[in-house]
């Protein structure tokens, strides 16, 4: 093959989190997700050695797990660090990201302000962290 075959689209993103349990309240609270089962990763005794708790947004293909690991070193995000950077989230309008920052007030999470641009092209997105410190991005882009 000279090319990559077609993908479809965003099938999920696991985030390895410190505690799993407040990181699942956030997300429930903060996004709206609610959590759709638990499996244990592969290979492994979810007591003994991780498992991850997968929540999603009903009615939508948007999956996020929150993996456990027993030996993960627990140290805050840094973005600096190899590997994840943020997540960017997609919003249907500027208008929407507006009404995000005005819930995400009404609830009482932190976040910068409102950014809206033109360059390269119409932008709005508003960010948050998640309580591991994940940069998360509620982003509209148009075209």
């Amino acid at each position: 093959m000279t090319t990559a075959p077609p993908l479809s689209g965003y099938h999920h993103l696991g985030i390895t989190v410190s505690d799993v349990e407040a990181s699942e309240t956030w997300y429930a609270r903060t996004l709206g997700l609610v959590r759709a089962f638990t499996e244990a990763h592969a290979g492994t005794d979810p007591d003994n050695g991780g498992y991850a708790i997968v929540m999603t947004r009903p009615g939508t293909g948007f999956f996020i797990g929150l993996d456990h690991h027993v030996e993960a070193d627990k140290l805050p995000f840094d973005p600096r660090r190899t590997g994840l950077d943020h997540v960017a989230l997609a919003a249907s309008s500027a208008e929407e990201v507006h009404a995000w920052a005005a819930y995400l007030d009404s609830i009482g999470v932190e976040h910068g302000p409102v950014i809206e641009g033109n360059d390269p092209m119409p932008n709005a997105a508003v960010h948050m962290v998640d309580p591991d410190g994940v940069p998360i991005e509620l982003m509209w882009v148009g075209h």
